[in-house]
């Protein structure tokens, strides 16, 4: 059945995540309809049905009080497939917590696969609760922070110059303007001052990369470069002074 639906999946281009959800629906199915066949066809199971269901009335109220959240979570499952927050393969951020690309979403969890190659198993009532982070719901580019405190008595326009450079030329940084933005000349990288802190001058740089893996990957080679550059032409980063005074 599994290869079947797999199959039929791959040839019809249907979401991963509505396979894999009716695949695992489909499993659950058709072991219950196995099970109510073998009590029916099997003449001693078929007394044992019969002692059970005379008692069926005080097996349906504790069966009902111990599935409440197995019901809870196959209906946040439904609601995860009908309303799709995120597919398989989408990088989610559930919560505060965790991290990851979406490997599979089950009846009754989702498994997500953080960085570190670890899988973590969420109950689909949890996420249902939860605030979602989708990375790649609609659009893939990502906007990377990168912020750096220069000194007060830094030149701002050669910092903002040798990190516009040094973004620009980087072969996974990409020039996402509009029409607005290109007709009004503003450069691919934007460089601004975003505040004045205790340590010095903050500027951020807003750079774009295609996909989440490669803006992380920008966001650290940018980081090596701009310290080298920075170095190098005498700019000082913003680092905490104190001033003593002995009377």
């Amino acid at each position: 059945m599994g290869r079947f639906i797999k199959g039929a999946a791959k040839k019809l281009n249907v979401d991963p995540t509505r396979y894999n959800f009716f695949k695992n629906a489909v499993d659950f199915i058709i072991l219950l309809i196995a099970c109510i066949i073998i009590f029916r066809s099997i003449p001693s199971f078929r007394a044992v049905g019969t002692t059970l269901l005379t008692g069926a009335g005080v097996l349906a109220a504790i069966f009902g009080f111990a599935s409440q959240s197995a019901f809870s979570n196959i209906i946040s499952g439904f609601f995860l497939v009908i309303f799709k927050p995120f597919s398989v393969g989408h990088r989610v951020r559930i919560g505060q917590l965790y991290v990851g690309d979406v490997e599979d979403i089950t009846l009754r969890h989702t498994i997500i696969k953080d960085f570190e190659n670890r899988r973590i198993v969420i109950p689909n009532s949890v996420i249902s609760n939860e605030t979602i982070i989708n990375s790649t719901l609609t659009d893939e580019k990502t906007c990377v922070f990168i912020e750096i405190p220069v000194s007060f008595s830094a030149d701002i326009d050669k910092a903002i110059s040798i990190i516009q450079e040094d973004a620009t030329h980087h072969p996974l940084c990409i020039d996402n303007r509009s029409t607005y933005e290109l007709t009004r000349g503003e450069h691919p990288v934007m460089v601004r001052v975003l505040s004045f802190g205790e340590y010095g001058i903050l500027l951020r740089t807003y750079a774009w990369a295609s996909t989440p893996n490669n803006g992380f990957d920008l966001k650290c080679d940018l980081n090596k470069s701009i310290k080298e550059k920075f170095e190098k032409e005498g700019i000082e980063f913003g680092y905490p002074v104190r001033v003593l005074i002995n009377k």
